[in-house]
């Protein structure tokens, strides 16, 4: 029995090495390609290719907006989502699973469109504000297009991130600490100050960390708002090298690209080590937390929870809705000028928009099946008794976590340097085609879907697998009749946020699309870069509108599926 637990079959060796072989194609060639060229001077590796770029005084301007838009933001955006996920958690609150699913929806709404939606809210141009009669001056420029303006955007782009990391660790938080403060004496004040905020320090940690990494990476906001102010960031400074000079200039862009790779790298390892420290150890059973009545103040916590939800979400969407409602940017909205023409034009007429949409359902699609099923096989050997298999898998998983650290545009130049030759033997290359996007969707978004099967994973008990093995089962029938479907509803999970993640990004097709191959990302983003406002804009509340009956869809199939499948539900 021992030996058979201790050793591996062939079904698992083989499954095992073509697990690692996808990982080292995904995640290991492209970044080491990307770091090699980086470092590779005329006389072979040196630092010099580094020196050089940070000798540019743009490259070193791009940098600090670059670190301050991210830590800034990152900052405003956990405080706004701890104060959420508490009002969420350990208040008495009503309608709580419809707040929750109001908070989370701006995260599903791609980055550009949120800036597009801001833009026309706060314009002088814009139809909403001018139906109110509060538009500012004709001429005056737009106050979100600046430093601040980009910074506000991450933030309210990244609060639903760490709203969501918060809110599940106030889940986990044992409620008995919670007893001994009340009946210790300790107030609602005092209790949170003294045992919630000193216990959710490492989940506190890996919520800034992780919005600052998604800032430091985000190309939409920085892209639209910033080159109009004048503050341009490291991703938007590679876009414009790459747009204009073409692939010439991939060696000097994997400088810039290894330079972003290395300070989000780095924020991560801060991050660990910071948990590492900050790391409390409950003994007991976790449960929800104590919840705190709020007496009279409930209807005024409620009418600023109903505010907050107004302000970052139905007021700029109303903005965009009212600029694809007119035919042409600037035009007043009133009952003489109101037209669905813009909606015909993305819905029928222009053959783009409809790919864009075809290939972001496909690919994104694509991406979030496959995940799913390499999310439980990479799972199986994270968890494995057998030494070897579990410090393979746990490679595998350390592996997708750097990945998805990695900001998106990095991960495309990286797939541009590895793909853009022909495959060998196979003698076709992948630049240019919607395979190279997939593929670049599967090393980006991997470690989403890995997080909750490894959850699932870590739940259930080894004697499964003993059990199975003395049976005489093999390693497929064991997949196939034990663990994938008890690890089925986490694995559908990812796959759902995998989804909902890679439908409507830009970052890491920005770089990869082609005529033939747009992403719903890139088509919008190209409109409004255009000039093709209006058009932008109903494309944007068409996607807006796509994401939320998808999420309202499955939140309402959620009552019939296992817990945890929907990921927001409550």
């Amino acid at each position: 029995m021992a030996a058979r637990r201790d050793s591996m079959t062939g079904g698992e060796a083989a499954t095992l090495a073509a697990l690692l072989a996808l990982g080292a194609c995904l995640f290991v060639l492209p970044m080491g390609l990307l770091f090699r060229q980086a470092l590779t001077g005329p006389e072979g590796a040196s630092l010099a290719p580094l020196a050089d770029a940070l000798g540019s005084r743009a490259v070193r301007a791009a940098l600090v907006n670059s670190l301050d838009s991210a830590a800034v933001s990152a900052i405003a955006a956990l405080c706004i989502g701890t104060a959420l996920a508490l009002a969420v958690a350990v208040s008495d609150i009503r309608a709580k699973g419809l707040l929750v699913f109001a908070i989370l929806l701006p995260m599903m709404v791609p980055p550009h469109v949120t800036a597009i939606a801001w833009t026309q809210t706060t314009g002088p141009t814009s139809p909403l504000l001018g139906v109110l009669g509060i538009a500012p001056a004709p001429g005056s420029p737009n106050p979100l297009y600046s430093r601040g303006g980009v910074i506000a955007l991450l933030a309210l782009q990244h609060t639903p991130l760490t709203f969501l990391l918060v809110l599940t660790g106030l889940r986990v938080l044992p409620r008995e600490v919670v007893d001994a403060a009340r009946v210790a004496g300790a107030g609602p004040g005092r209790t949170l100050g003294r045992v919630i905020l000193p216990l959710l320090a490492p989940t506190l940690l890996a919520a800034g960390a992780l919005a600052f990494v998604a800032a430091l990476g985000n190309f939409g906001i920085p892209a639209l708002l910033g080159i109009p102010g004048r503050y341009t960031t490291l991703p938007v400074l590679i876009w414009q090298r790459l747009a204009s000079f073409g692939p010439g200039m991939l060696p000097a862009i994997a400088v810039l690209s290894a330079l972003m790779a290395a300070v989000a790298l780095a924020a991560v390892a801060a991050q660990m080590a910071l948990m590492r420290r900050a790391g409390t150890r409950l003994i007991g059973t976790a449960q929800a937390p104590l919840t705190f009545a709020l007496g009279r103040a409930r209807p005024w916590a409620e009418a600023a929870l109903a505010a907050y939800v107004f302000a970052v979400l139905v007021l700029p969407l109303s903005a965009l809705t009212a600029t694809a409602l007119v035919p042409a940017f600037g035009v007043p909205l009133n009952v003489d000028t109101v037209t669905l023409d813009n909606f015909r034009e993305v819905l029928v007429r222009q053959q783009a928009t409809l790919r864009a949409f075809g290939n972001s359902t496909l690919t994104a699609g694509g991406a979030g099946v496959a995940l799913a099923g390499l999310a439980v096989l990479a799972g199986y050997f994270v968890t494995a008794r057998v030494r070897v298999a579990r410090r393979a898998g746990g490679a595998f998983a350390t592996a997708a976590e750097l990945s998805y650290a990695v900001p998106g545009i990095v991960l495309s130049i990286a797939f541009i340097l590895a793909f853009l030759r022909p495959l060998p033997v196979l003698g076709v290359s992948l630049y240019n085609t919607l395979w190279i996007i997939a593929l670049a969707y599967l090393a980006a978004f991997a470690a989403i879907a890995l997080k909750p099967v490894l959850a699932a994973y870590a739940q259930l008990d080894p004697a499964l697998d003993d059990a199975a093995r003395v049976s005489g089962a093999g390693f497929g029938r064991r997949m196939g009749r034990i663990f994938a479907p008890l690890v089925a509803p986490a694995a559908a999970s990812g796959a759902i946020l995998v989804f909902l993640t890679a439908y409507n990004e830009i970052t890491v097709s920005a770089l990869l699309w082609s005529t033939g191959n747009e992403t719903i990302g890139t088509t919008i983003f190209n409109y409004e870069n255009g000039g093709y406002t209006t058009i932008a804009a109903a494309m944007a509340v068409v996607t807006v509108a796509a994401t939320a009956v998808l999420m309202g869809l499955l939140d309402r199939a959620g009552r019939w599926l296992p817990p945890g499948v929907i990921p927001w539900r409550m």
